[in-house]
């Protein structure tokens, strides 16, 4: 690239910078830098959650919708971000939509990984980062391959311990009603009588056992937590 385009690409940049700008708020602070493991390139990168945070800076009274779908072996996400959350459903700011299959080394959660990175496409095609994405067209909301995303986040934990700050994290992804089931009856049952059981097993074979957990159990508040919600679910099941 020779000298007078890279000078009028930093202009431009400058001027990019300058969308959605919000005094005493500098996102670049927050940019983390990964290794294209394609081209071996440097970028630097703006954590979705960063995004988010930004934009709630911007539109105090703006909201994020995402809506999940199962396709095939994974989820195909999309994400709006709207300026105002009394706004006509029609009337969004920007749109971002994201395809994710399970990896084979059980990368992260599919449902969260699709759900995560729409939202960053979302915010991207709102403005919300433009400037570091333009560094490279293959940005980590869009890219398929896990290890390049793996890579980033380890980047960031480095960052994070470096500068004393805690790491940033996606946003936790919203579990359906079935995989809270799942992830529930998998806790083992802390009863002495039914070592070696799970809370599920408990359903069938001793609900007033369920019911003590969910109840009175003071020993681990996941596991009780986790019956309470069992016992939920056997109720809203049983009234449908």
């Amino acid at each position: 690239m020779s000298q007078n385009n890279s000078n009028e690409m930093k202009a431009a940049l400058a001027v990019i910078e300058k969308i959605n700008a919000v005094d005493g708020f500098d996102p670049s602070q927050f940019a983390i830098e990964y290794t294209d493991l394609k081209t071996n390139e440097t970028r630097k990168y703006l954590p979705v959650v960063i995004r988010l945070a930004w934009f709630r800076l911007k539109y105090e009274k703006g909201k994020v919708s995402v809506k999940v779908e199962r396709e095939g072996e994974g989820f195909v996400a999309t994400a709006r971000v709207y300026c105002d959350y009394k706004g006509e459903e029609t009337m969004f700011l920007a749109e971002g939509t994201a395809y994710r299959a399970p990896l084979a080394d059980g990368f992260v959660s599919v449902r969260g990984w699709a759900q995560t990175a729409a939202i960053g496409v979302a915010l991207r095609n709102a403005g919300f980062g433009l400037q570091f994405d333009l560094a490279g067209e293959d940005v980590v909301e869009t890219m398929t391959d896990g290890h390049m995303a793996s890579a980033v986040m380890q980047s960031e934990k480095e960052n994070a311990a470096v500068s004393g700050r805690k790491t940033l994290e996606p946003p936790p992804p919203e579990l359906t009603p079935e995989e809270r089931f799942r992830l529930a009856s998998q806790k083992p049952c802390p009863i002495v009588k039914y070592n070696g059981r799970t809370l599920g097993d408990m359903i069938m074979l001793d609900p007033n056992a369920l019911k003590w957990v969910a109840e009175k159990y003071t020993g681990d508040e996941t596991i009780k937590e986790a019956a309470k919600y069992l016992c939920d679910y056997a109720v809203s099941q049983s009234v449908a």
